[in-house]
């Protein structure tokens, strides 16, 4: 029976040590991030992260996201991360900014592309107890606990999984709406803007002025 834990409480420590057990049994939980509730699995637990991926009815090659505590954790997933994108993740996080990096290719883990894309997307969140989580577990892979293709849960009781398949649901009540995070791309031709968020174009080039706007961005106009 999937287990709800209530993280409105002051029991930071406890609620955290409930979420590390699971993970490291190679569940799922879910929990709250900034903009919505999404499920969680060790990153390096191929056969969790697998089940994620069944659960949010994912189509075969979808890549979860990857999680991590803070910046330094970059260099042991990431290879050639360019200095303007380490500005940027000094600046940005925690918080809602992803990088789209190359990992490196002696990792251990399938995310759901069986290493096929050379890609990974990371971020730092600011979410209070993923982020306490994260610094005990390392590297979670991480999607929205809503189906492929809806709009984010802020509803923890409009999870929808089978019992056995999510361990439990960190209860943080109903969140705010919020904006998506802002996606770029660190490659060879610079730091490009793949999807604009929380964090703007405008605030993005007062870091890096040359940065490329994808075609489908859709940057904001400037208020």
């Amino acid at each position: 029976m999937t287990e709800k834990v209530n993280i409105q409480t002051r029991a930071l420590k406890a609620n955290v040590e409930k979420a590390l057990q699971w993970i490291r049994s190679g569940l799922i939980i879910a929990a709250p991030l900034e903009n919505g509730y999404v499920f969680l699995a060790d990153a390096f637990d191929h056969d969790a992260v697998r089940a994620l991926h069944v659960m949010r009815g994912d189509a075969l090659g979808i890549v979860s996201q990857v999680l991590i505590p803070r910046q330094e954790v970059i260099d042991g997933i990431a290879r050639d991360v360019s200095l303007n994108a380490r500005v940027l993740m000094s600046t940005y996080w925690p918080g809602q900014l992803t990088f789209n990096l190359r990992p490196h290719t002696g990792l251990n883990w399938d995310l759901g592309d069986e290493k096929e894309l050379d890609q990974v997307s990371v971020r730092v969140p600011s979410a209070k107890f993923v982020l306490a989580l994260l610094r005990k577990s390392g590297p979670l892979a991480v999607g929205s606990a809503a189906r492929a293709g809806s709009a984010p849960l802020l509803n923890p009781n409009d999870i929808s999984a089978r019992e056995y398949d999510l361990a439990g649901i960190f209860d943080a009540g109903i969140l705010t709406p919020a904006p998506f995070s802002t996606i770029v791309s660190d490659s060879e031709p610079g730091i490009e803007l793949i999807r604009e968020g929380a964090v703007t174009l405008h605030q993005l080039q007062e870091l890096v002025p040359d940065i490329i706007v994808s075609g489908s961005a859709n940057p904001k106009p400037r208020e």
